[in-house]
């Protein structure tokens, strides 16, 4: 009773005001988040000295680890630097900053260059923003600071109860200094972090190594685990060894080696990231082990509750203890753009409402990536914590929750602790993620694993495990392919004429039910039901109000299409996968997205996954339009395909509308100059994908390799035939003929059109004695395609209508005649036909590049769109910052002349 009435009179007599609380959103969320989590329900705390031990483990190839002066004071097209954009993110914190390096608020950049300690400050400060390895051993370091300050004042508790209260307020200064606390510390906490080619940089001198070198000289518990690979002459020949090591820091600064085992041999066999962490996990300590990714953070307040965490492996979970305690995230990149946010709140359901239902009560929760806390001893014993199998293992996370599974294990899921996550913030990052899990989740359908899983759950498990797992892929592809399947019968309903004959025949029979059958429309759009539970998530934490408001907001910034434009992403990559294999590792990059991306960049990016797709579902909608019959008329069709014209528009123009700066038409004069001089620059040994398009073309041939897969192309490419069989007979150069000479008339003239695309192929450079001949044979034949239109546009019944009708059905037969002359490449290429298959598909790459092209082109015609996108794209702030960076740049550009 004589403590809680001196802790009471402590609380009552602080003396602290509503002035103090901090104005930072920031630090107000954690306060919020601590706050509510200590009435949460989460196992009391043993002491310090009889916690288990745990060990922190983080793998690192070659990421950022602090930012240079150099990276920086970089501007980009715009004239934008990190520092700017920072300065801008970041206000308050910026002058918190400068007061603490005594610098005036109103210093100009350079004169933080002046001192080398203010420039190594900047540099953390700038880091600390960032996605970088300095923010993750910040944040885990944290781990042992708090349990330095629990051991201190444990200790104080235990020797003198009085002077405790007395000397609490000097605690957050002299716990750090207390011999006792830091070895307990010490002994209960340990952090690895696995830099796989450390060794390499530090031979060669990379800024990488020697930033790593700063970190473990700033933090006496940061352990680095490498492979040093040492070249020999062993018996007069070559001989390379591999040794895993784990150095620290000594006093002097110097790395100081603590364990070396030697390796068989090389242990980069299967995927880098798994084989990074199995050959470094012998180092780690202790009864568990936390997997962090370089790219995460921690907060002091929530590493308090690490030893409560701790505590769940003997708590009753079920039929078996915890193997795996999964541990809430909290995204920190959010604020950085639109998208981010979006990625952000997608991300925070799951992590939040999605896994708490997985654990309990579904019971199929798995390992997502990190911050799970792993039963060291339970995994370690078992195969270990990651699994690394070269492509079939590209989600190498979530093979350790299905070994774990298997194994008896049980992996449950805790909010009342969080670590913070940075997620990719630009469309092309997040693309290349959700291309990378997508195509993993292909892999995973090809797994035993999935297969093993499935036998031994009994039913509702195995359900609930399919639809949280391959299952959400499958059935995002199904939803895709209901679109195409149910336009497909629409044209094929209006080409053949059996969709006008059948509701005549329902208005004469009075069939209603047959007539609504007919007239079925999409009232909602697909992509907007990937966001339910995002909603939902919002109503839980936020309230109903909040969610409506924070939903209709999200709206505004077109979130719609992010989401619509996504499920094409997943559709796409995890489709690929199933029909040819071959999912790899994409590194998708942690950078801010202040830059412009190119258009050249973004069509060689999204060419295949989404603009080839987009373009077939307008196409399949305009010949509905031309032929379709419809007793609605417009509002039908309308209604009929709104949904449809809004998935295309999204597949086509989504990475250009989320594109900064994508609409000024400076930049995009640059980008169409830039797209030409990638579309017609010849391949060649050695020449890059980003440099030609040849060599680019060529690269998206590669996933085409087996005879199945060869098989599967081909079956799939022969849609596009439909298109041609069905218009010709709706031309009025047809005779309203129902022959099949028509049709066979039809592929005379695209005969005609293939040595018309033969003879404008011709290289000049391999007929250079030949020039004037050559010119003269193009002409010939141009004027006699025209000459030959104009006549029968004359003296036949062939209209104008005819021409453009033409178009539709010649466009997708060309294109399903390149798709299967690119599927069987060995035998086209052995009868020499591979230059004018390479010709043709460069046409309809500059065809689809120039209908992507022209609205965008018109768009930057008008400065308000631009102005728009900057602030749809960005925070109100960085707006206006970005907008006087514009207006200072040109001054600057004008002064010079």
């Amino acid at each position: 009773m004589k403590d809680m009435i001196k802790r009471l009179h402590s609380l009552l007599t602080i003396k602290e005001s509503a002035a103090n609380v901090p104005k930072n959103l920031e630090a107000s969320r954690r306060l919020q988040f601590f706050t509510n989590s200590l009435f949460m329900q989460m196992p009391l705390a043993r002491p310090v000295s009889e916690m288990l031990s745990f060990s922190v483990f983080t793998p690192y190839y070659s990421e950022t680890v602090l930012y240079s002066i150099a990276e920086l004071q970089k501007k980009n097209e715009d004239g934008i630097s990190t520092l700017f954009y920072l300065q801008k993110i970041y206000p308050d914190e910026w002058k918190n900053f400068l007061t603490r390096i005594n610098r005036d608020e109103n210093a100009a950049d350079t004169e933080l260059f002046s001192s080398a300690n203010d420039i190594l400050e900047l540099r953390l400060w700038a880091s600390y923003r960032g996605q970088t390895l300095a923010r993750t051993v910040r944040g885990m370091m944290y781990y042992r600071k708090a349990l330095m300050l629990q051991s201190y004042l444990e200790r104080m508790h235990s020797e003198d109860l009085e002077s405790a209260f007395d000397m609490a307020g000097l605690a957050d200064t002299h716990f750090e200094y207390s011999p006792e606390a830091r070895a307990q510390a010490d002994l209960k906490f340990t952090y690895v972090v696995t830099c796989q080619i450390y060794g390499v940089q530090k031979g060669e001198g990379k800024p990488e190594a020697a930033d790593i070198a700063l970190l473990m000289q700033r933090n006496e518990a940061l352990r680095i685990a490498y492979i040093d690979v040492v070249e020999s002459v062993k018996n007069g020949k070559p001989s390379t060894e591999y040794y895993s090591k784990l150095v620290k820091a000594d006093i002097h600064g110097k790395d100081k080696e603590i364990y070396s085992v030697k390796l068989p041999g090389n242990p980069k066999l299967g995927e880098g990231k798994p084989e990074n962490q199995n050959h470094a996990v012998i180092f780690t300590r202790g009864n568990a082990v936390q997997t962090i990714d370089m790219n995460q953070d921690n907060y002091f307040e929530e590493a308090l509750k690490m030893r409560n965490l701790l505590e769940e492996f003997s708590q009753n979970h079920g039929k078996f203890r915890p193997s795996i305690l999964g541990v809430r995230e909290h995204v920190f990149t959010g604020s950085v753009s639109s998208l981010a946010s979006f990625m952000s709140n997608q991300e925070t359901s799951f992590v939040t409402l999605g896994q708490r239902v997985l654990s309990n009560p579904l019971k199929v929760r798995m390992h997502y990536g990190h911050p799970d806390v792993f039963d060291r001893i339970f995994h370690i014993t078992r195969g270990g914590i990651s699994k690394a199998s070269r492509i079939i293992n590209i989600s190498e996370d979530i093979f350790a929750g299905f070994n774990s599974t298997l194994r008896q294990g049980n992996i449950t899921h805790h909010e009342y602790i969080q670590v913070g996550k940075g997620r990719d913030v630009g469309l092309n990052q997040i693309a290349l993620f959700e291309g990378k899990v997508a195509g993993g989740n292909g892999e995973q359908v090809l797994s035993r694993d999935i297969y093993r899983l499935g036998q031994l759950f009994d039913f509702f498990r195995m359900l609930s495990f399919y639809v949280t797992t391959v299952g959400f892929y499958f059935c995002t592809m199904l939803t895709v392919l209901t679109v195409y399947i149910f336009l497909y019968g629409k044209t094929y309903l209006a080409l053949s004429g059996v969709g006008e004959s059948i509701q005549n025949r329902a208005d004469i029979q009075g069939n209603k039910a047959l007539s609504v059958a007919l007239n079925t429309q999409f009232l909602f759009q697909i992509g907007v039901f990937t966001a339910i539970p995002m909603i939902l998530g919002f109503i839980l934490e936020e309230g109903v109000l909040t969610a409506f408001v924070s939903f209709i907001t999200m709206q505004f910034q077109l979130c719609s299409i992010f989401f619509t434009f996504s499920l094409g992403t997943r559709t796409h990559y995890f489709g690929r996968t199933i029909l040819h294999g071959g999912a790899k590792y994409r590194a998708t990059g942690r950078g801010f997205v202040v830059r412009h991306i190119k258009f050249a960049e973004n069509y060689r990016l999204y060419s295949r996954s989404h603009f080839v797709k987009g373009l077939e579902v307008a196409l399949l909608l305009v010949i509905f339009l031309a032929y379709g019959f419809n007793n609605s008329g417009a509002i039908g069709y309308i209604l009929l395909s709104i949904s449809s014209w809004f998935m295309a528009l999204s597949w086509l123009f989504a990475p250009y509308v989320f594109n900064p700066s994508g609409f000024e038409w400076q930049k995009v004069v640059e980008d169409f100059r830039d797209w030409t001089n990638w579309l017609f620059y010849r391949g060649g040994i050695g020449v890059k994908g980003e440099e030609s398009w040849e060599a680019w073309w060529d690269e998206e041939l590669a996933h085409i390799h087996t005879f199945r897969g060869r098989i599967l192309e081909t079956i799939l490419s022969l849609r596009f035939f439909i298109f041609q069989y069905g218009v010709v007979y709706h031309m009025h150069a047809g005779k309203e003929s129902t022959s099949l000479s028509v049709y066979w008339v039809s592929w005379a003239v695209l005969g005609g059109l293939f040595v018309l695309l033969m003879v404008f192929s011709l290289n000049p450079k391999a007929m250079v004695h030949f020039q004037l001949l050559l010119r003269l044979v193009k002409s010939i034949a141009l004027l006699v395609v025209l000459a030959g239109l104009v006549v029968a546009i004359a003296m036949t019944p062939l209209t104008v209508l005819d021409v453009l009708a033409s178009i539709l059905a010649y466009v997708p037969t060309g294109w399903g005649i390149l798709s299967i002359a690119v599927a069987w490449k060995p035998i086209v290429k052995r009868f020499g036909l591979w230059k004018i298959v390479r010709s043709l598909a460069r046409l309809y790459d500059a065809g689809m590049g120039m209908i992507i092209f022209v609205p965008i082109a018109i768009c930057s015609w008008f400065p308000f769109i631009s102005t728009f996108q900057t602030r749809l794209l960005f925070n109100q702030a960085f707006s206006r910052g970005l907008e006087i960076s514009l207006i200072l740049a040109g001054n600057n550009q004008n002064a010079g002349i």
